[in-house]
């Protein structure tokens, strides 16, 4: 596999990082076995996530995959019942194909906000930078745009949806909780919030349905 590294995939406007229209163009141009992971790897995500996922055989939903190996780094550590969407069409085929023969791990094209689940489906929903994509705006960060917080609030209304409950959503960003805490919020959970990092500083968000 090839680590992404190359500046000539970072759009002008960053506004772009919000369309289907840019990873498209994005995944077409990258050799089909390049990999991508936003912010950190599934090695130093893997404590936080052994914590908040008891069970190897949760049914896990990771939302915009895009070429990232963390489905693949949690499945050779023995988790077999792994979701992965994403909305383009390329990136899924081609996950699909460097995958291979992985029985319990799927590869779906699918808008992280409309789900094609049923209510209460899956154990554990991760994001791992995806809102972060979404949140790409022109506006003032302290008062986001009404598009802005619909489209939020389409992803994390979606989540709740297809969450059981007892599950969690689990949530990694460099986004500080005075700018993300307002649009997680929801009557049906509690929000904590671990900092990882020294002197660039991520957030990784945990939330457990409770209703």
């Amino acid at each position: 596999m090839v680590a992404s590294t190359s500046l000539d995939v970072v759009p002008d406007d960053p506004t772009a990082y919000k369309t289907k229209e840019y990873w498209e163009e994005r995944y077409q141009n990258e050799d089909a076995d390049t990999t991508f992971d936003w912010f950190k790897t599934y090695e130093e995500l893997q404590p936080l996530l052994n914590e908040h996922i008891k069970n190897k055989d949760s049914s896990i939903l990771i939302l915009g995959c895009g070429n990232s190996t963390l489905g693949e780094d949690m499945y050779k550590d023995g988790y077999r019942n792994i979701t992965n969407i994403d909305y383009s069409k390329t990136v899924i085929d081609n996950m699909k194909e460097r995958c291979g023969d992985t029985p319990g791990m799927t590869w779906l094209e699918m808008d992280i906000r409309d789900l094609k689940f049923d209510d209460e489906s899956y154990d554990i929903v991760i994001d791992k930078g995806t809102m972060d994509a979404l949140m790409c705006d022109r506006g003032d960060v302290w008062e986001p745009s009404e598009e802005l917080i619909a489209e939020v609030k389409g992803e994390v209304d979606e989540v709740v949806r297809v969450l059981k409950v007892g599950g969690a959503f689990l949530y990694l960003t460099f986004g500080q909780p005075h700018f993300r805490k307002r649009h997680l919020q929801r009557d049906c959970w509690e929000i904590k919030t671990t900092t990882m990092g020294e002197a660039f500083h991520y957030f990784f968000y945990s939330m457990v349905k409770q209703r």
